[in-house]
């Protein structure tokens, strides 16, 4: 008996992946991501890097293809004999980011989900409509194959009242379904096998740090979300690669006013010319701000210290809600790949029992170990490797 197969789809802020399952072992990935080639040659380029039975290998593809990333990757499978037509998918799985009550669950997506969000379009264009716009472009090329919606907020449905609430009038936050939503759920819950087997008290209290283009933490208390860094939408938290983070509601009014944008042109101005990019002037890219800094631009070292300590103040802030924590983790691009970042984060924490050891973190990278110092850190340190498209293969197994 032939194996089920999905599609999974996860596009994000910067990039975005494609996979083929059959039932849960991954067989074919490809991430298509567009590189800032800024500081050499003064241009950019998108790079499809394929992964087949632990073979890549990397192509420069058009702008075309990666609108239509679709139609590219059935065609490669099909060449490469991965499927023989569009027949052989069971079921799409499409990690979703929206804000609303309403996308908390998983479900396949039908007219009424489509109708919501087209609705939640007006109030988070930039996030909602690349979410249409995928649904649409698999729909005309995988005509007749369920696709499975995904919610990335769908974890986080258990944080506590205190933690989901704006300081709004309560009916109008519940009216109008303005509450912290919070996002990266996908992420998180990936991770959550693997915490317990790196340590068996990882999940009563924990503190992790997801960052990447896009970045949050996220407190868990007894294998739960307690609290997270994003909010109602992905704005909210980090300053990002883009995105602004926090920012007074003031501020929002006057840079509204003062800067003659529209609200549909704020929240583009928010998400895409803000975060590191917007403070260093230069570059949203860490090891780009690293060779800055090391080059002695000023810019790049505030955009990259800010981006520390923003982090360290929501790391302190969480030991304090959870009252301590048995584990900090390391996950997403820079949490992952970053010795330096994770190295510059951690310092000058101690008195939180966080201490990094320098050789075990500098060998750490893209692969799950302990990072901390065994004798001086009371705090356990780890990096953990987030597997999102597996997560949404599983999600999409268990609601097809």
């Amino acid at each position: 008996m032939d194996m089920a197969k999905y599609f999974i789809v996860n596009t994000g802020s910067a990039s975005k992946k494609y996979a083929l399952y059959q039932d849960s072992d991954r067989v074919f990935f490809v991430h298509f991501e567009k590189e800032n080639l800024s500081a050499q040659a003064g241009g950019s380029g998108i790079i499809a890097t394929f992964n087949k039975g632990g073979e890549s290998e990397k192509r420069t593809i058009s702008e075309s293809e990666y609108v239509n990333a679709t139609k590219y990757m059935v065609n490669e499978m099909v060449k490469q004999g991965m499927i023989n037509g569009i027949n052989d998918i069971s079921a799409v799985g499409l990690r979703v980011v929206a804000p609303g009550s309403y996308f908390l669950t998983n479900r396949v997506i039908d007219a009424e989900y489509r109708k919501k969000l087209e609705e939640a379009k007006e109030w988070a264009p930039l996030h909602t409509a690349s979410i249409i716009s995928e649904i649409d472009g698999l729909g005309a090329t995988l005509v007749g194959i369920p696709i499975v919606a995904v919610s990335d907020s769908a974890y986080h449905a258990t944080m506590v009242e205190h933690s989901r609430y704006y300081g709004l009038p309560l009916d109008v936050s519940k009216q109008l379904d303005v509450l912290r939503f919070g996002y990266h759920g996908i992420s998180f819950k990936s991770i959550l096998p693997k915490l317990e087997s790196l340590s068996r008290v990882a999940t009563e209290k924990a503190i992790v740090c997801h960052l990447g283009s896009g970045s949050s933490i996220m407190a868990f208390k007894n294998g739960k979300s307690f609290d997270t860094s994003m909010g109602f939408s992905p704005l909210e938290g980090l300053p990002m690669s883009t995105r602004v983070g926090d920012i007074d509601a003031a501020a929002v009014i006057y840079l509204e006013k003062r800067l003659g944008l529209s609200p549909e042109e704020m929240e583009k101005y928010f998400n895409s010319q803000c975060g590191l990019l917007g403070l260093s002037g230069k570059t949203d890219d860490i090891r780009e701000l690293l060779n800055l800094e090391a080059g002695g631009d000023e810019r790049a070292k505030l955009a990259l210290e800010i981006f520390s300590y923003k982090i360290k103040k929501y790391i302190g802030s969480y030991f304090a809600a959870l009252n301590g924590a048995d584990i900090l983790i390391f996950s997403g691009t820079i949490g992952e790949r970053s010795p330096i970042m994770r190295s510059r984060i951690c310092r000058d924490m101690e008195a939180l029992g966080i201490v990094i050891d320098d050789e075990r973190n500098n060998s750490t990278i893209s692969a799950d170990g302990f990072i901390h110092h065994e004798t001086n850190s009371p705090v356990k340190i780890a990096v953990v490797t987030t597997d999102e498209m597996g997560q949404i293969a599983k999600e999409t197994i268990a609601n097809v």
